[in-house]
Parts: C-alpha cells; sequence; structure tokens
C-alpha cells in the first residue's frame, strides 16, 4: 500500500483517506476484519512453495516418502482454509462497501436537494447522474475491492518473500531487486491518465443524457422523425468513449508488457545462478524448486497490481469528485442570522432590482422598482424573454437578486429562513411536475396533517372532484412518471389542489394555462379563481384575457417595467404597449 501512496501522490491519498474515513468509521469493526481475514488468504499462498522443498529432497532425490505423507493432506487443509477466509473476507467487503456506498449517495441526495436553479439550469442530467449516484460505487465498492486485492498480494509477497530468503538468501536479493525494478513503470502513469479519466467521466455523464432524452422526449424524437438524428448524436458520443479508452489502453497496457519483461530477467538470472549454487552444493534441488515457485507465485500478483492499477486511480478520483461536491456550498442558503417568516402583514417591494443569470453578460433585469400591496393580484405581460418569470422567481429565491433587494414587509427576503419564506409561497407551473406515485400522494406531498375533509375540499376547490370520481381507484390513481397517464389540463388542476393544500398566503401562477385547450382552460379558469381568493397572486400570462380582472397589470419589455396600470387604464394609455399586445390577440 505504501508504494501506492506514492503512486497518487501522499497528499491526495492523504486527503482522501481522510474525507472518507468518517463513512468507514460506524463500520469500522468489520472493515478491519475484513482487512484481518484477507492475511491469512495471501499468507496461505507460500505453503505450497514451502512444501516442495521437504518433498523434492525427500521423495524426489532420496527417493523415500518417510516423514510427507502428510504433505498433500496440509496442502488441501491450508487450501479449504484459505477459501474458507476468502469467503469471509469477499463477504464482509461487501457489506462494508454498499453500506458506505448507501450512506454516501444518501448525503449526496441530501446535498443535490440543496443546490439552486442556476446548477441545473448548467448541468445535464446525465452529469447529476455521475456526479450524485455513479461515484459513490465507482469510490466505495472500487475502493474497498481493490484494498483487499492489494492486501492479499502484499501478505502473499510478504509470505512467498520468506520462503525465498529461507531457500537462499543470493537468490532472494536477485528477486528483490527486480521486484522493485518490475514497479517502476508505475511510477509517473497517474499523470498520463488523469486527464483522460476526467474526459471518460464526462462522456460517460453525456452517455446517461442521451439515455433521459429518448425517455422523456421519446414524443418530440418519434413526432419530428429524429431517430436518424439522435442516433448519430449517441453513435458519436460511444464513439468518444471508445476513443477515449483506447488512449487509456495506450498509456496503460504498457506496463504489464514492460513488468513482464522485467520479470522474465529476473527469473533467468534465478535459474542461472540457481544452477551455479546447486552445483558447488550451497542449496540443494528441493531448495531451487521452492524458490523458483515461491518466485513465479511472487510475480503472479506484483503483474497483477499493474492491471488494476487503473481501477485504482478511478476510485480515488471519484473520492476527490465527491468530497469536491459534498463541500460545495450552496448559493442560495439561510444567512447567519437569519429569522422566520411568520407573517406578511404590509407589502411586497421590488427595490432597484438588477439581475443577470450565472453565465449571462447582460442583466436579465434592470432596476425594477415594484410594491405589491397584501390581498393585490398583480399580472406580469409582454414579449417572452422580457424577464416576466425571472422577476417572480426572484421571490421565493429561486434566485437572488444582483444588484438591490426584495423586500417583505420592509425586510429584504435574504433575511428569512429558506424554509419559512417559501412556506408562505405556492407556484403553479405552466408544466408542473407530478411525481411518480397517486394522485393523492401528489396533492398531499407528505404532509400527515392533512385530513379527509381538507383534501376532499381542495380536490372541490381544484375541480378535480367529477375526473376523480371516474377514476376506479379515485385519489390513489396511479399518475406515472411525471404524470404521464394525466392530461395536461388534470395535472394542472392537481398543482391547484396541491397549492390550495398549502394555503399559502402568496400564490404565484406561471402561464397556468398557456399550454391547455380552450375547454381545459375554462376548467383551470375556475379553480385558480378559487385559490385567488384571500391571497396575494402574480400571474405571468401570455393570453391577456385571464388578466383583465387583476388589479394592476405590469408589462415587463427587455428587462424593464414598461407600463403598470389596470386593463381599463393601459387600454386607454396613448401609445399603450399593452394595448397593442391586447389588439393583437384579439384579431
Amino acid at each position: 500500500m505504501s508504494k501506492v501512496k506514492t503512486l497518487i501522490t501522499k497528499n491526495q491519498f492523504i486527503k482522501s483517506c481522510k474525507d472518507i474515513y468518517p463513512y468507514f468509521k460506524p463500520y469500522k469493526k468489520r472493515a478491519v476484519l475484513a482487512i484481518l481475514v484477507t492475511i491469512p488468504v495471501g499468507a496461505m499462498d507460500a505453503v505450497i512453495a514451502w512444501a516442495l522443498k521437504p518433498y523434492m529432497d525427500v521423495v524426489m532425490i532420496q527417493q523415500s516418502a518417510k516423514g510427507v505423507a502428510l504433505i498433500p493432506v496440509l496442502i488441501v487443509l491450508f487450501t479449504v482454509i484459505q477459501s474458507l477466509f476468502n469467503y469471509l473476507s469477499t463477504y464482509l467487503n461487501s457489506w462494508v462497501g454498499n453500506k458506505v456506498t448507501a450512506d454516501m449517495r444518501k448525503n449526496l441526495y441530501s446535498k443535490l436537494l440543496t443546490l439552486e436553479s442556476s446548477y441545473f439550469d448548467t448541468n445535464t442530467s446525465g452529469v447529476v447522474q455521475q456526479r450524485f449516484n455513479a461515484d459513490a460505487g465507482t469510490a466505495c465498492t472500487g475502493l474497498l475491492n481493490n484494498v483487499k486485492s492489494f492486501v492479499t498480494k502484499i501478505f502473499s509477497s510478504i509470505a512467498l518473500l520468506g520462503v525465498l530468503f529461507y531457500n537462499s538468501w543470493k537468490l532472494a536479493i536477485i528477486a528483490s531487486v527486480v521486484l522493485l525494478c518490475a514497479m517502476y513503470p508505475l511510477k509517473n502513469v497517474r499523470k498520463k491518465i488523469k486527464r483522460l479519466m476526467d474526459e471518460t467521466v464526462k462522456s460517460s455523464a453525456i452517455v446517461n443524457t442521451h439515455y433521459n432524452e429518448a425517455f422523456s422526449g421519446n414524443k418530440v424524437v418519434a413526432s419530428y422523425n429524429l431517430g436518424d438524428y439522435k442516433n448519430r448524436m449517441f453513435n458519436q458520443t460511444i464513439d468518444d468513449v471508445f476513443n477515449l479508452s483506447m488512449g487509456m489502453v495506450k498509456r496503460t497496457a504498457v506496463i504489464t508488457p514492460m513488468m513482464h519483461t522485467i520479470i522474465s530477467v529476473g527469473v533467468a538470472s534465478v535459474i542461472w545462478l540457481g544452477s551455479y549454487l546447486i552445483v558447488k552444493g550451497e542449496i540443494t534441488p528441493g531448495n531451487f524448486v521452492s524458490f523458483i515457485t515461491a518466485l513465479v507465485m511472487l510475480y503472479t500478483p506484483i503483474k497483477a497490481i499493474g492491471n488494476s492499477y487503473t481501477d485504482v486511480q478511478y476510485s480515488f478520483m471519484a473520492i476527490e469528485r465527491i468530497f469536491e461536491m459534498l463541500g460545495k456550498i450552496p448559493e442560495i442558503k439561510d444567512c447567519s442570522s437569519a429569522v422566520k417568516l411568520e407573517k406578511i402583514n404590509k407589502d411586497i417591494v421590488y427595490e432597484n432590482v438588477s439581475f443577470k443569470y450565472p453565465r449571462s453578460k447582460n442583466d436579465v433585469l434592470k432596476n425594477i422598482n415594484l410594491r405589491i400591496k397584501v390581498g393585490e393580484v398583480i399580472a406580469f405581460v409582454g414579449n417572452s424573454g422580457g424577464g416576466k418569470t425571472t422577476m417572480v422567481n426572484l421571490l421565493p429565491r429561486f434566485y437572488d437578486v444582483t444588484r438591490g433587494a426584495v423586500r417583505i414587509d420592509g425586510k429584504d427576503i435574504r433575511d428569512f429562513t429558506l424554509y419559512s419564506l417559501r412556506e408562505k409561497i405556492a407556484v403553479v407551473f405552466q408544466d408542473n411536475f407530478l411525481f411518480d406515485g397517486t394522485i393523492r400522494d401528489n396533492i398531499v406531498l407528505d404532509r400527515k396533517d392533512i385530513s379527509e375533509e381538507a383534501l376532499r375540499t381542495a380536490v372541490d376547490n381544484a375541480c378535480l372532484s367529477e375526473f376523480v370520481k371516474r377514476l376506479p381507484k379515485g385519489l390513489d390513481t396511479k399518475v406515472g412518471e411525471r404524470g404521464v397517464l394525466l392530461s395536461g389540463g388534470q395535472k394542472q388542476r392537481i398543482a391547484i389542489a396541491r397549492a390550495f393544500i398549502k394555503n399559502a398566503p402568496i400564490v404565484i401562477l406561471d402561464e397556468a394555462t398557456s399550454a391547455l385547450d380552450n375547454k381545459s382552460e375554462a376548467i383551470v379558469q375556475q379553480a385558480i379563481y378559487n385559490l385567488m381568493s384571500n391571497r396575494t397572486v402574480f400571474i405571468i400570462a401570455h393570453r391577456l384575457s385571464t388578466v383583465k380582472n387583476a388589479d394592476s397589470i405590469i408589462v415587463v419589455n427587455n428587462g424593464q417595467i414598461a407600463e403598470k396600470g389596470t386593463h381599463q387604464q393601459l387600454l386607454e394609455k396613448k401609445d399603450s404597449v399593452y394595448a397593442s399586445l391586447y389588439k393583437t390577440q384579439l384579431v
């Protein structure tokens, strides 16, 4: 193991071990036992080599069976014992490895749920799968399997070295020098393969993204006849993975042949000197046969280290990526003095607010000033890309302002705890996400305090009752992944029922009816009217007919407030942007 420390750099090895130790600590007894039982697994490899000396000298040379009758029995017995230890070691390693992997995945998933929206804007689903799932298996299971292999080989090597020195210290010195030379090719491999390993991980993430897109976008692929196009993209990615794999082989496959060549020189040297020592009478033929057997058995695990070296590097690099991610501090988080938002009494104010996305050069919102009184219904309209949704997304802190502040009752929302702020806001999106489960699960969302009466009221207010009554299992009907078994209008009404259950004083309606047909829109619109009662409501809308009754309509264009007023005021205003949009939709 000390040699491996040198190869992956001492500092990185120590840091990775310190990082991962807390995960092994709860299971350290089993982990230590798993390592300890590998010691006899490796050490017993020397039994056969050691037994050959008396067998050769007594039986083959002296042609006598006296005293060696038990040797075959002992060999079988030791092999059986070695096999039992090997089974126990494999079981314990697998148990500890899977436990640590499970714990690590739990922590990674918890970290994933704390990350801000901008992280998901800039990373694909394939990257998320790789960083938060696959890396944990590579790090833990891969590392433990290699630790087991290394410990076994180390103690096998120590025991076999003992047999070598027992038979001839002169030959053993030659074998040891050759052994050190055989390890030398591993010295600079890490530098050569690190970039390739990083690129391979990225390409694997892209492969996962292709599969996710094929699953989620299957109707788009079919309707636009994109089969050939997606095939070409996938094939190109697979070719890239192949080329990277072959690049890895070019840089690592040479290790084993080099070790074989060096070892063959060692074996040849030992045979040459051994023959001389036999003739000189310094060793017996039994010594020589035992030595050669031990030497061949010793070089076999040493050569195997070269084959498993890449796997060890993958494991340690995965550990580095995991703890880089676990150490990532979310950009959207509670400040040290955050307080709970108890109640919204007066107003919500946007004060000189500007915002730009992390990878954007220009501001999406520019110096926005706006006051919304409690209980008001505010509609945001304007051209696509003007900043309507971004403006509303700042309120629940999906993103934080770049400059300025959003205030509730005069206090910056960044001074409230995230949990208490978001508890006061219910959001109905344009494309509402439903979890794989039942209608009931998707409305209640794990709240244990919701009574059946409250649930029925929410279903009634969301105009879902008639639909639910037609279902054989009612609210316990499965919706499928992402609600695939339901229509757009049905998903929207479930989302509205979800908002009723939350009973938040602020409601955000993000183009909640824009993707619906006229009949579905009418039903959903009634559910929305029910939801809006006695709440502060933010409406983002393309269909201006749905916002005529808003207390105030805000026209947002190019990141700025172009106009503000009621429906009638804006229609009567000279050169009104709103009036122009409204008339265009009436045509």
